[in-house]
């Protein structure tokens, strides 16, 4: 059996991210553990320092259930190097010839420069590395199978 991972983007702005990436990937906010009606309720019953709030936190989930989940959680420091783990979204392209897997490709890097991110570099006509709102690199890509 596979074990269950969930996906953690260290941010400034929790809301900001979580908006980019319910974008991105179509994932929805995920409900909070029962038995708590609300994210306040169930924050509630840690022993958070007074300067965290709420707002400091966005848990995102595939509404499908396939995917990982995603936590998106403010810290104090900023981003200061490349990601050593990142995301590649994958544009269904299975078949295509070579400029429309391209194409496909490119049309996707689009509509996340409006939701937005920023290209950082297109590579080959192969992929295209991408930027969240935070700096938080990833790319996009076409399906191999």
């Amino acid at each position: 059996m596979a074990i269950k991972i969930d996906l953690t983007l260290d941010c400034t702005n929790a809301q900001l991210l979580a908006e980019f990436w319910k974008t991105a990937l179509g994932y929805v906010d995920e409900p909070p553990p029962a038995p708590f009606k609300t994210r306040e309720e169930w924050l509630a019953q840690f022993d958070l320092p007074e300067d965290d709030s709420v707002d400091d936190g966005e848990w995102l989930c595939d509404p499908d259930g396939v995917g990982p989940r995603l936590s998106i959680l403010k810290v104090p420091e900023p981003k200061t190097a490349k990601n050593r783990l990142h995301l590649d979204i994958r544009v269904p392209a299975h078949g295509c010839a070579p400029q429309e897997r391209w194409q496909r490709i490119r049309a996707e890097a689009e509509r996340l420069v409006r939701a937005g991110g920023r290209v950082l570099e297109e590579v080959d006509e192969h992929h295209i590395v991408m930027a969240d709102p935070e700096g938080n690199e990833f790319c996009v890509a076409a399906t191999s199978a």
